[in-house]
């Protein structure tokens, strides 16, 4: 399965970023804390340019905190900082607003310097698609302004939303790209509800996740499964799940891709524990 999503409201989106971009000061880019590189959309170095830039890693809840670990000292080598994020509990909505202040000090302080009294500042949030944009808004506002849903391409236009009275924020629809280089980062994509279930293969999607938490993850599926020997090929895997959960159809066969849904709902709310399906080394393997 050759995965690619590129709905034509995304393309419009990507020209009205352009468009907006020279109004703000400040992009906050929001990515999942489960795929800190994956979820990072190539085309916004381009688009963004030399624009202060703030990542924001939402969902730290649901991530492995070891691996996230990693991923931020990752970021820092590289001279970028990284901010975690649990938008449901409202945790690092404070730093994002501090740092967003730090990166435009100097335009401040030179408006000050000539007497002027500085106007609030304007972010745009960037991202993929459900990455949690619209529930960062609603929550930092503490209005239900930003339409909020858990699939993406909920947001199909962008609103100005003023947070506090020295922020504002530029909230536009989540843009993926047209052309993954690398298919792993759209399985990951898949499995992070980052791509609508309906275009996607669900038994591939949940084969490469069980893949990937055999390997990292064994214990958990163990633990949520009652699973304590895995065959080698994942559907199998998959075939066992569904007879632990009375996925059962006539003739005592297994339906597989209700078993696989089931397994990708536990796996996205958090019930097989924190995971992250990604790691540095994950990527340098991609960058060489």
């Amino acid at each position: 399965m050759v995965i690619q999503w590129f709905p034509g409201h995304m393309a419009k989106a990507k020209r009205e970023v352009e468009t907006q971009l020279k109004r703000v000061d400040v992009v906050l880019e929001l990515r999942d804390a489960r795929i800190p590189y994956s979820s990072a959309n190539p085309m916004l170095d381009r688009l963004i340019g030399e624009k202060p830039r703030l990542i924001l890693l939402n969902k730290a809840d649901l991530a492995d905190p070891s691996i996230l670990a990693e991923w931020q000292a990752w970021y820092h080598a590289q001279g970028i900082e990284t901010i975690l994020l649990d938008v449901k509990q409202g945790k690092g909505l404070q730093q994002i607003e501090r740092q967003a202040f730090q990166l435009v000090s100097a335009r401040l302080e030179k408006q000050r310097a000539k007497g002027m009294n500085p106007r609030p500042v304007r972010a745009m949030i960037l991202g993929i698609p459900n990455v949690g944009k619209s529930s960062l808004i609603n929550r930092w506002s503490k209005r239900n302004i930003a339409k909020t849903g858990d699939r993406p391409a909920v947001t199909k236009g962008q609103q100005w939303v003023k947070v506090s009275p020295q922020l504002e924020l530029l909230d536009t629809p989540g843009i993926l790209w047209p052309k993954f280089e690398d298919q792993k980062a759209g399985y990951r994509l898949a499995i992070c509800a980052s791509i609508k279930d309906e275009i996607l293969n669900v038994l591939e999607v949940a084969s490469f996740a069980i893949a990937y938490m055999r390997n990292h993850y064994t214990d958990r599926l163990e633990q949520r499964y009652g699973i304590t020997s895995w065959e080698e090929e994942p559907w199998r895997a998959i075939e066992q799940i569904g007879k632990v959960r009375g996925c059962m159809m006539s003739g005592g066969r297994v339906d597989l891709e209700k078993a696989a849904q089931i397994f990708l709902r536990d796996l996205r709310q958090g019930q097989l524990g924190p995971c992250c399906f990604e790691r540095p080394e994950d990527v340098q393997e991609v960058e060489e």
